[in-house]
């Protein structure tokens, strides 16, 4: 069964294959993430890797938590999964009505 980790601490010029690379070492990857802030399109300094299995993602974790990687201790734990948002709401704008507003 996939699992899926959290890396923090991620040096800002690390990208998402150099992430796969150094978590390659461990075990067959099927996806690497450095998320990127949407202003700046620069790395948040974190980022997340789904490992093929349990195994595979328990042996990054044991050699990779701490390591230091582009001169930072990168921390590396099991993803939290994600909270379901509820969808929806907003959408407005349009004209609004100002009863202050003179109408000639």
């Amino acid at each position: 069964m996939k699992k899926n980790l959290f890396i923090g601490n991620l040096p800002h010029s690390i990208n998402d294959d150099q992430l796969r690379e150094l978590f390659e070492a461990y075990g067959a990857v099927a996806s690497a993430r450095v998320i990127m802030d949407r202003m700046t399109q620069r790395s948040k300094g974190f980022g997340f890797v789904e490992m093929e299995s349990e195994a595979e993602a328990e042996a990054a974790i044991e050699a990779l938590d701490s390591k230091e990687v582009g001169g930072r201790p990168i921390a590396v734990k099991v993803a939290n999964p994600r909270e379901s948002r509820p969808g929806g709401g907003g959408g407005g704008g349009g004209r609004r009505f100002d009863s202050n507003r003179r109408r000639d």
